[in-house]
């Protein structure tokens, strides 16, 4: 295998004699300074490396006009850098070139112009986007929905014949009626929200932004004491907290759906909602950072921005984005402190971690059942149960009767007694869990499971996971337990059955792979038993008991 270095000097050089730089009348234009540049800023962005890609292009700039990839690269280490209108800019300095004729360009100059207005203009670009369009991608999408926006923004009224994407048409049609004021806004805003095939809570805050405007603040306070801090989106939790403050001025200061910028803005952040959740980071910043452009009040949307740079290991990126969350907005405050929270245990400790949250959130005057909610959950998840405990508990004294709230805090908490061994409380909790939710699969699952490692209450916890398993017959951790219920009263044949389905959706789990692999052994498989087992070895998540038990195991099998 050769060296990457190797490759890349191997790389240039074979590209340094290619046509492809034979553009320019001049050779000298391309002299190796220019070309060590725009590699070592292909190199940097390939690294993510976004900001120094950015100097080392800006450096390069001979080649703009002479290399056809050169500006597509400029135009996107401009756009990821949050400097869109310099993107702009240099599209529109090279408009008349060949090299200027890419997809982005086109979208870019688009939206340049719905925000100046000139929808004419805007419809022309779009048109040349359209022919460059990817059906790969949400390119179709995206050209598809922007025309039906500036048409309604043109000629305000709905464009009737219309392709169907989805969720974008559903979400834009709300919109565009809330746009126009249209009679039937109140309808399409609460057929989002009220879609159990989706999720679509977030537009509970888009809706009470639109009653507010309209001075229906009855009907706005209404529906925020609906919301529950304890199991609701940041966006809607600070939503709710501005109106029990009186603070429903808020609203307006960061988005209108009168604004048709505020709308196009909002669609562009769904798209960089869809690219990360196809852990696309790069993409999804580029599309965030042009809705950014066309609202930049919307602050909010940069909580996005900073996960993305989290889950992609640019922690230093993520602390920077969240210095946009200021203490006035408490909740996105709080998000930003568990944000820092989770950044100081990946680069220094746990320890550490945990005592910065517990800092800052002893400063706040009087926590509510958000900040307890998360708080548990930071010291189960740190696996410090009994403060865990501790926390949980004063949520369930404050929170009231909502049913669905209250079961989950009671299997929360009572998978932590479970875990340090607490078990009569555990069962007490889970037990209550259940009264209020008696079919609630993952309760089901979990206190049957716990009853199977005691060696206690077999037949009923076989028949609880029997229930569980016709509620979420999908879930690999029903699908585990079920089969290691079976494996209990030696029922090898049906255990195996469920194991092996259990392992092919959760390859990479310890727990799943050992039990399949006791199965196995039971069923004199020994060879694939200890294949199995050995995979429990090499897995990071294998904690130091199971690797005792499993080195044992390759000698005298699994206790019977």
């Amino acid at each position: 295998m050769f060296p990457k270095k190797k490759i890349l000097i191997f790389f240039i050089l074979l590209l340094y004699q290619s046509p492809i730089y034979s553009k320019s009348n001049s050779f000298s234009d391309f002299n190796s300074k220019n070309l060590s540049r725009y590699f070592s800023g292909i190199v940097a962005f390939e690294n993510n490396n976004n900001s120094e890609a950015l100097d080392f292009f800006n450096s390069s700039k001979v080649l703009v006009n002479k290399h056809d990839p050169y500006l597509k690269r400029l135009i996107n280490s401009l756009v990821l850098e949050n400097r869109v209108l310099q993107a702009i800019n240099e599209i529109k300095k090279n408009k008349s070139r060949k090299n200027s004729k890419f997809f982005d360009a086109y979208l870019l100059l688009t939206l340049d112009n719905i925000k100046k207005n000139n929808f004419d203009l805007a419809s022309q670009h779009l048109k040349n986007a359209s022919a460059l369009a990817q059906p790969s991608n949400f390119d179709t999408a995206i050209v598809e929905t922007l025309e039906q926006y500036i048409f309604v923004f043109k000629e305000k009224k709905i464009l009737r014949d219309k392709k169907n994407f989805g969720k974008f048409s559903t979400i834009s049609e709300t919109f565009q009626k809330c746009y126009l004021g249209n009679n039937d806004t109140d309808t399409f805003f609460k057929k989002l929200f009220n879609d159990v095939r989706n999720d679509y809570t977030r537009y509970i805050y888009f809706y009470l932004s639109y009653l507010i405007e309209k001075n229906r603040l009855q009907d706005a306070k209404e529906i925020s004491e609906k919301i529950q801090y304890a199991n609701t989106t940041l966006l809607l939790s600070q939503g709710k907290s501005w109106i029990e403050n009186g603070n429903m001025e808020k609203f307006s200061q960061f988005f209108t759906c009168t604004d048709h910028n505020h709308i196009i803005s909002e669609f562009l952040f769904l798209i960089s909602n869809l690219y990360s959740s196809q852990d696309n980071f790069e993409r999804s910043n580029y599309f965030l950072n042009l809705s950014i452009y066309l609202n930049p009040k919307f602050i909010f949307n940069l909580s996005l921005i900073a996960e993305n740079h989290y889950f992609n290991g640019e922690y230093k990126k993520a602390k920077k984005t969240l210095k946009n969350f200021k203490k006035d907005n408490e909740f996105y405050y709080w998000y930003r402190v568990k944000k820092e929270t989770q950044i100081i245990a990946k680069l220094k400790n746990k320890k550490e971690s945990l005592n910065y949250i517990k800092s800052e959130f002893n400063k706040i005057e009087k926590p509510n059942e958000k900040h307890l909610f998360d708080m548990a959950n930071f010291f189960r998840n740190a696996k410090e149960y009994n403060e865990a405990i501790n926390y949980y508990t004063k949520i369930i004294q404050i929170i009231g009767d909502d049913p669905e709230i209250k079961s989950d805090l009671l299997y929360r908490r009572g998978g932590c007694h479970e875990r340090i061994g607490n078990y009569e409380e555990a069962d007490k909790d889970l037990l209550l869990s259940l009264n209020i939710k008696p079919n609630d699969a993952y309760v089901l699952n979990y206190l049957a499971y716990s009853w199977l490692e005691r060696d206690y209450r077999i037949d009923e916890a076989i028949k609880m996971l029997e229930t569980a398993y016709a509620e979420k017959s999908d879930d690999p951790y029903i699908i585990d337990s079920i089969g290691w219920a079976y494996y209990l009263i030696d029922d090898f044949i049906e255990a195996e059955k469920f194991l092996k389905r259990a392992v092919e959706l959760m390859p990479d789990d310890p727990i799943v792979n050992d039990h399949y692999g006791d199965i196995l052994w039971k069923l004199n498989r020994k060879i694939q038993a200890r294949y199995f087992w050995s995979n429990v070895l090499e897995m990071k998540d294998t904690e130091n008991d199971m690797i005792e038990k499993i080195n044992k195991k390759f000698i005298e099998g699994p206790k019977s």
